[in-house]
């Protein structure tokens, strides 16, 4: 059995969060409901995230059950409050100390630097926070993937790209097959509109 555990704050970005659970909780219905995934917040009650979202945790910092899979999202919430909360950041570090994977997507980075997990790390983030990142030191920002995988921490790059990694790490966990069938449930077959070297 997978608990995936995914930390969510006020102005987290939607998708970072909503992409990964969409295929953590895909996995776990193909899997005949053996793996749980919950969302995790410092206080009960509902979070608005970044675009407006209003989302209801399953759980608290301080009441939830082991967690497998740490995954921590990005957004504003992130970069401009979470990693100077030390509530939040010592959470982190708590859960990866036991947690066999360690993820984020977008500028969750930022946190899991801010936390320690992502320290001497090879990290990737947000295009637009790739700059900022690598001036806190003690990290390697990798700019060219759409996610990095060091140890046991798994990061990847902003947003849509969040899905790419919960692929791989369901993969990881329960074999390459079973992330394509994943990949087939939930139709992800990306054929983005257009693109730069389509014709006007």
């Amino acid at each position: 059995m997978t608990t995936y555990g995914i930390l969510v704050f006020e102005q987290a970005e939607e998708l970072d969060f909503a992409g990964p659970w969409e295929v953590f909780t895909t996995s776990a219905m193909l899997r005949g409901g053996a793996d749980t995934a919950v969302l995790v917040a410092e206080r009960p009650g509902p979070v608005r995230c970044g675009k407006g979202m209003r989302v209801l945790p399953d759980r608290t910092l301080d009441d939830h059950p082991p967690l497998d899979v740490l995954l921590v999202p990005g957004g504003r919430g992130a970069r401009e409050r979470e990693r100077f909360n030390p509530v939040v950041t010592g959470w982190i570090a708590e859960v990866a100390a036991t947690a066999g994977w360690v993820a984020s997507v977008c500028t969750g980075a930022a946190l899991l630097h801010a936390a320690g997990p992502g320290r001497g790390r090879r990290l990737a983030t947000h295009w637009s926070w790739e700059d900022e990142l690598e001036s806190e030191g003690d990290v390697t920002v990798v700019r060219d993937a759409r996610y990095v995988v060091d140890g046991n921490v798994v990061s990847s790059q902003g947003v849509s790209a969040g899905i790419d990694m919960a692929l791989w790490l369901v993969g990881r966990l329960h074999g390459r097959d079973h992330a394509r069938q994943v990949r087939r449930h939930i139709q992800y077959e990306p054929a983005p509109p257009y693109l730069a070297d389509e014709p006007a």
